[in-house]
């Protein structure tokens, strides 16, 4: 037994027939082919799934594809626009904010979020905006250097001042 699912996702509609039990996740990657998304835990832990639903940051492996009917999905692929990167994914490949990459794209989606609910985050708002992702391979710095990055991008801010603050900001934790 199927179900009709109509979402939008990354600007584009889809309908599609889905089994009822079909997590979001899968059917990015097994139904829309967008592999972007990555399925790491399967336990909504690590937050390499994560996406935005009608713009809230959300781990597609807690969410069943029918509970996304009619709302509007943007993934890895999706923030990019005319071939641009968008300020958080230039900001992550500036700051080497991965190493392997696999939690990537989560990080960068749940950035992208933090970001458009502040503007200007501490450290700490930083580290609490995404503690709901984990990366195995990362001390964490560079991915809250990216973040840093990618905000005053955002923000236009090139004053010295502000510079220096973030750079301060991001400067190494000693123990």
């Amino acid at each position: 037994m199927t179900q009709p699912v109509a979402l939008t996702i990354n600007g584009r509609r889809r309908d599609d027939q889905v089994e009822p039990r079909l997590l979001l996740v899968h059917y990015l990657r097994e139904v829309a082919g967008l592999t972007g998304t990555h399925i790491a835990c399967d336990t909504s832990q690590c937050g390499a799934c994560t996406v935005l639903i009608d713009g809230e940051a959300v781990k597609s492996c807690s969410v069943f594809a029918v509970q996304a009917n009619g709302r509007k999905v943007t993934t890895i692929e999706g923030l990019a626009e005319n071939g641009t990167l968008h300020p958080v994914q230039q900001a992550f490949w500036e700051e080497h904010g991965l190493q392997c990459g696999f939690c990537t794209p989560g990080f960068i989606m749940a950035a992208a979020y933090l970001l458009q609910q502040n503007p200007s985050p501490t450290d700490e708002e930083i580290e609490r905006g995404l503690e709901g992702n984990l990366c195995r391979c990362t001390g964490y710095e560079n991915i809250r250097r990216a973040v840093h990055s990618a905000a005053r991008a955002m923000s236009g801010a090139t004053d010295a001042a502000s510079a220096q603050l973030v750079g301060s900001a991001a400067a190494p934790v000693e123990d």
